[in-house]
């Protein structure tokens, strides 16, 4: 069944009204709600099915301009639930304004159930991005605060106008008290329709290479590489092949496609380089899939694979790891493929694997503290892992024993000298042990020569602090997994929370910062500590944490309530 996009009531401040459109005299569907404000583009309005598509008009016909996006509809189409439609514009052709950098000629905005009910925003921005579709740009996001909204400013030269919509979900026949928009006086600038004009394509930036990847198009060797700063990647047939045949999309296609075309880059530089244009969450996934993709080609005994595989699964999707590594290796194509194999049979070549066990820890652990929640969810992953569980309710029993919280709580920083470890390790609470301050205490920082003498004293200052259900922070480079292998012996002993923070800074940043600090390290000790530096992976401790350059929490994995949700409100 085909739906026409419902007509968008304009706030009663909009400048951009015409005679014949609807004004919203009733606000209340938004008052009181948390809102997000969304950037209005100047396309034209058009919803995908799984099995078509129709501009506003649900007799639209055929028109040059439509062309593109019929192209989407047939690669994103089969993967659009039955029932369900995505409404967004198609910006292919240029109307008023003229667009130079967009992410797409076509962007969701809204998308609707079989029972025609729009899913909240977040759910939305989850079910478009697997699809490879991107969204229009958050302007303002929170409370509804009408003087905030009010004071928003918009380049009327650039932008036609903006969005206002609950973050809730909400029935169709509610749309007219939960949407309504604000447009730029004037807003059609133009003498002839556009649809009666030649089509003057509008102008794509260089994300959209990316973008075109995620929603299934044939990469571009070229492009993905001018978008991010590097020379043309060739040979991405092989591994694209593989990849479609799991049926990945959206940011697991790109990640599976850039891993192999950087497959042969350093691991520790490659994280913060990408982090720049992708974000760290996804700079961090395909940093991942870059350092373990040789893993399912080496030898490992097959009674040990279902457990290591598993704790795989805390940082890299097996389905792209292994897709990689048979596209890299095609000499140890028979290796990948019984692990590969192995992994198949214990369930975990999904995009989301243990997805049932996290949902049903979730709706079993709800009402309890978020440590005791993401310490049986741990504890859970490793007994999957080892076999001893199958079911959710085998989990919920193996997990009793952390149910009243009395375990210590231990928070790992690891990175290069000057990266932000201890500005943040001040904000957090519980005994700090630096060893930089051990070494103070002795009459220097930079004193080297002591410091297995120093390790042991800190090490038994841990034990101490996390002794009765302590809270500890441990703030050293522990550049290396050997280096923190000390540490985690000591919370392991003592049932510790382990909670991991790794910082993500480029070697740029870090040389600027070590030459203003107040204790800079010689330049030949920091550049040693990048030669050794090996950031952890997700699942080496109960909880990992990304901080960016600017110290901000931009990436975090092993919590029972990450942002992965349900499709529906």
């Amino acid at each position: 069944m085909r739906v026409p996009y419902p007509r968008t009531p304009h706030l009663p401040w909009s400048p951009g009204a015409a005679a014949d459109d609807i004004r919203s005299g009733d606000l209340s569907g938004l008052a009181g709600a948390e809102v997000v404000v969304t950037e209005k583009l100047d396309g034209e309005n058009t919803t995908l099915y799984p099995d078509g598509l129709h501009a506003r008009s649900l007799d639209s016909g055929h028109h040059p301009s439509r062309a593109w996006v019929k192209g989407l509809q047939g690669r994103i189409g089969p993967r659009i639930p039955a029932g369900w439609r995505i409404c967004g514009e198609n910006l292919y052709a240029r109307h008023s304004l003229a667009y130079t950098d967009l992410d797409s000629w076509f962007q969701g905005f809204s998308v609707w159930t079989d029972r025609d009910r729009c899913l909240g925003w977040d759910a939305t921005v989850r079910f478009l991005h697997r699809l490879g579709v991107p969204t229009p740009r958050v302007l303002w996001r929170g409370r509804y605060d009408e003087r905030a909204i009010r004071a928003l400013k918009l380049d009327p030269e650039r932008q036609e106008g903006y969005v206002v919509r609950t973050a809730a979900g909400f029935d169709r026949a509610e749309f007219g008290r939960r949407v309504a928009k604000w447009v730029r006086p004037h807003h059609v600038r133009t003498d002839t329709h556009w649809m009666h004009a030649a089509v003057v394509e509008n102008g794509l930036g260089p994300n959209s290479a990316l973008w075109h990847v995620r929603s299934g198009g044939t990469p571009d060797g070229a492009a993905l590489a001018a978008a991010l700063g590097r020379a043309p990647f060739t040979g991405l047939d092989e591994v694209t092949a593989r990849l479609d045949a799991l049926g990945r999309t959206g940011d697991a296609r790109l990640d599976g496609v850039l891993a192999h075309a950087l497959r042969a880059e350093h691991r520790p530089a490659l994280l913060p380089a990408l982090a720049r244009p992708l974000g760290l969450p996804q700079a961090r996934r395909i940093a991942d899939l870059v350092g373990l993709h040789p893993r399912p080609a080496r030898p490992y005994p097959d009674e040990h694979r279902r457990a290591g595989l598993t704790a795989l699964t805390a940082a890299v999707d097996l389905g792209v790891l292994h897709a990689v590594a048979a596209a890299a290796l095609p000499a140890a194509e028979p290796e990948v493929a019984w692990s590969a194999l192995h992994a198949e049979d214990a369930g975990l070549l999904g995009p989301d694997p243990l997805g049932w066990l996290r949902t049903g820890l979730r709706e079993a652990l709800a009402g309890l503290d978020p440590d005791v929640r993401d310490r049986c969810w741990a504890h859970a992953r490793e007994a999957y892992g080892l076999g001893r569980i199958s079911t959710v309710e085998e989990a919920v029993a193996a997990t009793w024993a952390w149910r009243d919280g009395r375990f210590p709580r231990l928070t790992h920083l690891c990175g290069p000298s000057g990266s932000g470890k201890s500005t943040h390790a001040a904000t957090l609470p519980g005994t700090r042990i630096s060893l930089d301050g051990l070494r103070a205490a002795r009459g220097s920082r930079a004193e080297q020569r002591d410091n297995p003498e120093l390790l042991r004293e800190g090490l038994t200052a841990l034990e101490a602090a996390l002794a009765d259900g302590g809270t500890a922070v441990w703030d050293a480079t522990s550049l290396n997994r050997h280096q923190r292998a000390h540490v985690h012996a000591v919370a392991e002993r003592r049932g510790a929370l382990l909670t991991q923070v790794v910082t993500v800074v480029d070697e740029a940043e870090l040389l600027r910062r070590n030459a203003v600090r107040p204790h800079p390290v010689p330049a030949g000790v920091l550049t040693a500590q990048l030669h050794r530096w090996s950031p952890p992976y997700p699942g080496q401790a109960h909880r990992t944490r990304y901080l960016d350059a600017d110290g901000r929490v931009a990436d975090s994995h092993g919590s029972l309530d990450a942002a992965d949700g349900p499709e529906e409100d």
